[in-house]
C-alpha cells in the first residue's frame, strides 16, 4: 500500500477536494483507496454523508490505546463512499479534544501508521487528509506517510502558509530515516486574477524543485460534486478540474516510481 498524505498549515486550499479528487482517480483505474480523515472539521466525512458530530467511532478510538492499536480495530470502523472500491476511516469532532488529552502520552505519533499496517494487504493505495494545524494529528499523518502533497492556493497569504509548512516538514524530517518527499500543488487558479498570475510565478521562483509545473483551475465541477456526495470524476470525468487532476496524479504516480528505482 503506498501512503500519501495531504497537509497544508493554512485551511481553503483544497486539501480536502484534492484528497478526494486523487482518490477517486485512483479507484477509477480499479485500485483499492482507505481515504484517512484526521481533520476534526470533517469535511472529508461530511463529504460522503456521514456525520462527524453524530458519529460513535472514528479515527478517535484509534488514538484511545495508549499509542497501540488493537488487531481489528482500523477495519471495524471504516465506511463505505460513493466509490465502491474507496473505503472511508472517519473523522468526528472528539478528535479535536486530542491535544489536550495526549500531553505525556508516549507513543501517539505513530497511532495512523501502525492503524494502516493493519490494512497493508487489503488496499493498494491510502490518501490521509490533514487538519490545518500542527499537533500530534498532523505529526500522524506525515509519520505514516510515504508522500506528503501540499495544496498552495495561488494567493499570497497562501505561500506563506506553505513556507510554515515547509518549516513544519523540515523539523519532521530530523526524526526520520530519510527525508520525506513532497510535491506542492498550485490550486484554485483563476488566470484571469492577477493575484493567482503573481503567485504562481513566486512559487515557480521559490519552489521549483518540488513543485509541479501545472495547476488546478477554479472548477465549479468540483464544488458540485463536493455537493452531490461523489468523487469530482464520478460526477464529470471530462471537467476541467478533473482533467487537471488527472494530470497531477500521473506526476504523483511517475514520481512514486522514480523512488522506488532510486
Amino acid at each position: 500500500m503506498r501512503v500519501w498524505a495531504v497537509a497544508n498549515q493554512k485551511g481553503g486550499v483544497g486539501k480536502t477536494t484534492t484528497s478526494i479528487a486523487l482518490a477517486g482517480l485512483l479507484a477509477d483505474a480499479g485500485k483499492r483507496v482507505v481515504i484517512v480523515d484526521l481533520d476534526p472539521h470533517g469535511s472529508m466525512t461530511s463529504y460522503f454523508g456521514h456525520d462527524p458530530d453524530a458519529l460513535e467511532h472514528s479515527c478517535f478510538d484509534l488514538f484511545l490505546h495508549q499509542g497501540g492499536v488493537p488487531a481489528g480495530l482500523p477495519r471495524e470502523l471504516l465506511l463505505p463512499t460513493s466509490h465502491e472500491r474507496i473505503a472511508l476511516l472517519p473523522s468526528s469532532t472528539a478528535l479535536a479534544t486530542l491535544e489536550r488529552q495526549s500531553p505525556g502520552q508516549n507513543g501517539l505519533g505513530l497511532v495512523m501508521a501502525k492503524s494502516l499496517a493493519q490494512l497493508w494487504q487489503e488496499y493498494d493505495h491510502a490518501v490521509i487528509d490533514s487538519p490545518p494545524l500542527l499537533g500530534v494529528l498532523m505529526v500522524n499523518a506525515l509519520a505514516a506517510s510515504q508522500h506528503l502533497v501540499i495544496p498552495v492556493q495561488t494567493e499570497f497569504l497562501a505561500v506563506k502558509g506553505l513556507e510554515r509548512m515547509v518549516s513544519t516538514l523540515a523539523m519532521v524530517n530530523r526524526s526520520r530515516k530519510q527525508a520525506l518527499p513532497f510535491t506542492i500543488v498550485p490550486t484554485l487558479f483563476d488566470r484571469r486574477t492577477q493575484a493567482s498570475l503573481n503567485t504562481l510565478k513566486l512559487l515557480r521562483n521559490s519552489y521549483l524543485d518540488h513543485l509541479w509545473q501545472a495547476y488546478i483551475p477554479v472548477d465549479t465541477r468540483l464544488r458540485d460534486a463536493s455537493r452531490a456526495g461523489v468523487t469530482p470524476s464520478q460526477y464529470d470525468n471530462n471537467s476541467r478540474g478533473v482533467i487537471a487532476y488527472r494530470a497531477l496524479l500521473k506526476h504523483l504516480l511517475s514520481q512514486q516510481l522514480a523512488t522506488r528505482v532510486a
